[in-house]
């Protein structure tokens, strides 16, 4: 196919508005404009499709896929599968993530984050380190013996990660981290979440007003919404400032608190979708291991032996899907939480979760009914006919 195409036939979502009877132009690896389909520039190819174009999904806490997990195998292969493994799902950039693990681990992953960067590797657009300077109060499933407090070398650490990575989140816990640590994090570019904490309300709006944005799975493993304390799902919520992630598969969160949550959540801080996708995804497996222990594959949950969840059995088409039949909310906002929303937490909206000039060229093809049909990323289709 030539580098500069055009899109024509299907309904196009540019992030904002829908275009009927409209190209969507690429050129390299960027979007060029959307015009009417009798405006294609001459000599430019058009590529008939149908359905709908919408922005590619991102997703900022994906754990493995492809029967990977980022923490059994920290090298660039691993990444390489987990991002390939999420694309016919129509994620095109996403935050592979690593739970709390050794400070080896850590730094073998941040390495090969650093050399898949610099390979390019579709779809990579940094990594979550969720933990591990989280609350063993509120665990879930992490280890509970790799759980620490940060120290000035692993503040340092993150500092000089970041400057390896094009987007580098941590999810770190009040009870082990300091405020004053937060803002340097957040100074040096790094985007900080809350989470895995059972701290109170008074606390993470206080680490929020340090630089903390993002809140991680929002209602799971955090202190809850009280009559008198309102805890971090009450911050989450109430806070303007911060993006909360939401695990939308039914399982994980009650569609009515869901409803609530999301009628209640004002300010320029939005929820976002994220699957918190173990290996299982693109795969038939029933069980796989995180730091030796077995986590089994059953009812569209992911749990370890005694019942505790252990990320999510979920990919995000069937998020959108999940949020736009289940919750009732507009297919537009449904959209918005699985791309725009979701890059602008992570400070990329410039470039992702949107159609516009100079935009990545990061589309996927759906068919009415919300099926994947074809994924381009940076202009190359990797999923389809």
């Amino acid at each position: 196919m030539s580098d500069r195409f055009a899109l024509t036939g299907a309904r196009i979502f540019d992030g904002a508005d829908w275009h009927d009877d409209a190209a969507l132009v690429v050129n390299g690896d960027v979007v060029e404009a959307i015009l009417p389909a009798g405006a294609i520039p001459s000599g430019v190819p058009a590529v008939e499709t149908d359905g709908l174009l919408v922005p590619g999904f991102v997703d900022i806490q994906v754990n493995g896929g492809g029967g990977v997990m980022l923490n059994d195998h920290p090298d660039v292969a691993s990444l390489e599968t987990i991002c390939r493994a999420h694309a016919p799902f129509g994620t095109t950039a996403l935050l592979v993530t690593l739970i709390t693990d050794t400070p080896a681990i850590t730094a073998a992953a941040v390495a090969a984050g650093a050399e898949a960067t610099r390979e390019k590797v579709p779809g990579f657009l940094g990594l979550h380190l969720e933990g591990p300077h989280l609350s063993i109060a509120r665990k879930g499933a992490h280890d509970p013996a790799l759980i620490r407090p940060m120290t000035d070398a692993d503040q340092a650490a993150l500092i000089a990660a970041r400057r390896e990575l094009p987007v580098l989140l941590t999810t770190i816990a009040p009870e082990s981290v300091q405020p004053d640590r937060v803002t340097a994090l957040a100074k040096a570019g790094v985007v900080v979440s809350l989470g895995h904490s059972d701290t109170d309300y008074a606390t993470a709006s206080a680490f929020a007003a340090a630089g903390a944005t993002v809140v991680t799975h929002l209602f799971n493993a955090m202190s809850q919404i009280g009559n008198r304390e309102p805890g971090l799902a009450g911050a989450a919520i109430d806070t303007g400032g911060l993006y909360a992630g939401i695990i939308a598969d039914g399982i994980h969160v009650h569609p009515a608190t869901m409803i609530l949550a999301l009628r209640g959540k004002q300010g320029p801080g939005k929820i976002v979708l994220v699957t918190d996708a173990m290996a299982t995804i693109g795969t038939d497996m029933t069980s796989f291991t995180l730091n030796g222990r077995t986590i089994y594959r059953k009812g569209g949950s992911l749990r370890l032996a005694d019942g505790t969840l252990a990320g999510a059995d979920l990919d995000m088409i069937s998020a959108v899907r999940y949020v736009h039949r289940v919750v009732g909310l507009d297919l537009d906002e449904a959209l918005r939480m699985a791309s725009l929303y979701p890059a602008e937490a992570i400070g990329q909206a410039h470039r992702l979760g949107r159609f516009a000039n100079g935009t990545a060229a990061d589309i996927v093809g759906l068919s009415e009914g919300l099926d994947v049909r074809s994924v381009w990323i940076g202009g190359e289709k990797v999923f389809g006919a």
